[in-house]
């Protein structure tokens, strides 16, 4: 089973990084992530009712969780089951599988925020980073353009790329799947507003949970690939990690944020805006503010090193586990 999982997590790893997700197909079916996203937009709609009392929806918002992944991971288990058994069947888990990481759309969405920002100047960069993050960008300056992109690459690495390929190597389609599934709820309705502080409760510490180990290895790939990187130190990343990571309001997101702002020598996170909402968030490293559009590339090529590791890593550990069956 364990042999099994990490051939499925070595080659939707592969096939991820290599093709992406067509967006020939994208239009034509969508995505299982949109799939999930319906699933939890019609439970939202029938279940989370602001006139129930507060104790009702939080009780609702596990109830709407269960069924979302009762259905998605029975949905996985039958496939997994019923296909994997045949080599075509293999390959239908295996592409399901690598429509679940999002190293390769990460890296394009990052990048193109880079790019906006030396071709059409602050105006461009707004609009490209306003693709990939929640907090108001309308007032950002060049510096603020490029740390939303480089801390949205760095957390973004733990719970879109590191988690699903974790899950999916412990577990196989359906530990993926329902990593998945959670994942898109919290995105969805694990927010601290009136709306959703109740009912998407359970979503967000359950994102939590699943999101624990990975944020935590997620900051052990970024140490490695400073090794690999110029002018990056390893020694200040588990450093600023040691010392920053546990200060974050997030109990995952300041490993990675701090793990990539140690070694590139930058200082992240810190106050910021959602919607009309400051977050007087403490800032991970000691490093630069002052970002700019070549920063934002440096951290890309600690991701994509990081990337080849954790890769090399799974495809290691799969072919060993082969060699002593």
């Amino acid at each position: 089973m364990v042999t099994g999982s990490l051939f499925i997590a070595a080659t939707q790893l592969l096939l991820e990084g290599l093709l992406g997700y067509p967006q020939a197909l994208f239009r034509t079916i969508g995505h299982p992530v949109t799939w999930i996203g319906g699933l939890i937009a019609r439970l939202d709609r029938s279940l989370n009712h602001q006139d129930w009392p507060f104790f009702v929806r939080r009780l609702t918002g596990v109830f709407a969780l269960l069924i979302l992944l009762a259905i998605t991971g029975g949905i996985a288990v039958a496939l997994d089951r019923g296909l994997g058994h045949y080599a075509l069947g293999l390959l239908t888990i295996i592409i399901l599988a690598a429509t679940l990481p999002a190293q390769r759309s990460l890296d394009e969405h990052v990048r193109a925020v880079a790019d906006a920002l030396e071709k059409d100047g602050v105006e461009g960069g707004r609009k490209a980073v306003s693709m990939i993050v929640g907090r108001k960008t309308d007032t950002l300056d060049e510096a603020g353009i490029s740390r939303a992109a480089i801390e949205s690459l760095a957390e973004n690495f733990s719970d879109g790329v590191v988690a699903p390929i974790f899950w999916t190597a412990c577990f196989g389609l359906p530990g993926g799947v329902l990593y998945k599934a959670i994942n898109t709820a919290d995105s969805m309705i694990g927010h601290k507003n009136e709306k959703y502080h109740a009912f998407g409760w359970a979503a967000a510490r359950l994102d939590d949970l699943v999101n624990l180990p990975c944020s935590r290895l997620s900051a052990v790939l970024f140490v490695l690939a400073s090794l690999f990187v110029r002018d990056a130190s390893p020694f200040k990343s588990v450093a600023t990690v040691w010392r920053d990571a546990g200060k974050h309001r997030s109990p995952n997101a300041g490993w990675p944020e701090a793990a990539m702002a140690g070694a590139l020598g930058f200082a992240l996170a810190g106050p910021r805006v959602y919607g009309e909402t400051m977050v007087d968030d403490v800032y991970m490293g000691d490093g630069r503010r002052d970002l700019s559009a070549l920063d934002i590339r440096r951290a890309l090529r600690l991701y994509r090193i990081a990337c080849i590791i954790q890769g090399a890593v799974i495809i290691a550990l799969a072919f060993t586990l082969t060699a002593q069956a």
